[in-house]
């Protein structure tokens, strides 16, 4: 399945979540005593559904999430679909599911002042680059943890992202302070951090000079978080992925046309970004 997800052209993220939830679903499965794929029925993909709007998450408190029980939906009528083509299965018992898609929680969106906080909470020049790619030049978290030196070019002030999701490329203009930003850490410290497996062409390292992963660049964002010592920034649920939303908020409120952050964004539709955004509809 996980190979299949991969021919079709998805991201590594959904090649990693949608089998780890048909891997709970089938771990169900057995439990109840159904071993074949053939022997599943439609009321036990509902029963599964209920269950899961009631399982505990286990990364942090509370249930699992909407856009999280959207994803493990997805996920079961997507690997049945994959079964009857390759003829693993004659019925597909989730060609009748119609499961009501649930919203999911608003993302919050930092205020330019907020923003200004984060910055100046900085104590080394990685941070000020890490919020630079994700807040100055709106990347998604794959995307900045993918990212390579000559992915960068400093004199024309240019970041491309040649992958980006649904493998679309973009090019993004940095601003002359992101710039700066970038050019400190490259020449000042980054070169501190390299070792001799160090990739040499991973643009953001880690204390043992490998290329720095997603959950370590969120962690080093909350520890920025933290710094700031404002209570209310504190307590919001934030993540990088905050950043972009910001950055696009903010563009749209200063005046910039929305088809512009659409390809700033690198959305497909100018839709998403009317919908990823939450702006003023007066000011948009």
């Amino acid at each position: 399945f996980k190979n299949y997800l991969l021919v079709l052209g998805h991201s590594i993220s959904t090649q990693s979540v949608l089998p780890s939830c048909v891997r709970e679903f089938m771990h169900e499965m057995e439990k109840q005593g159904t071993t074949a794929l053939t022997n599943i029925q439609l009321s036990q993909i509902q029963n599964h559904y209920e269950y899961l709007k009631h399982r505990p998450n286990r990364r942090r408190a509370g249930n699992l999430s909407n856009s999280m029980l959207n994803h493990h939906m997805y996920a079961i009528k997507k690997f049945f679909s994959y079964l009857e083509q390759t003829s693993v299965v004659t019925i597909n018992p989730t060609s009748n599911l119609d499961f009501k898609r649930l919203k999911s929680k608003e993302r919050e969106v930092l205020t330019q002042e907020e923003i200004k906080e984060l910055y100046q909470a900085t104590t080394t020049l990685l941070e000020k680059a890490v919020l630079g790619m994700f807040y100055g030049c709106g990347l998604r978290r794959t995307e900045g943890e993918r990212l390579n030196i000559n992915d960068i070019n400093l004199k024309t002030k240019l970041l491309y992202v040649r992958e980006g999701k649904g493998k679309r490329r973009r090019v993004i203009p940095i601003s002359k302070q992101v710039s700066d930003d970038f050019k400190n850490y490259l020449y000042c410290e980054r070169g501190g951090l390299i070792t001799k497996k160090s990739p040499k062409e991973a643009f953001i390292l880690n204390q043992i000079g490998n290329r720095m992963r997603g959950d370590t660049l969120n962690k080093t964002f909350k520890a920025i978080i933290q710094r700031t010592g404002n209570k209310e920034l504190q307590a919001k649920e934030i993540s990088l992925h905050n950043l972009r939303h910001s950055i696009a908020t903010h563009l749209l409120e200063n005046g910039l046309p929305v088809e512009y952050v659409r390809d700033f964004l690198g959305h497909l539709y100018l839709e998403s970004t009317q919908v990823y955004t939450r702006v003023n509809l007066n000011k948009l």
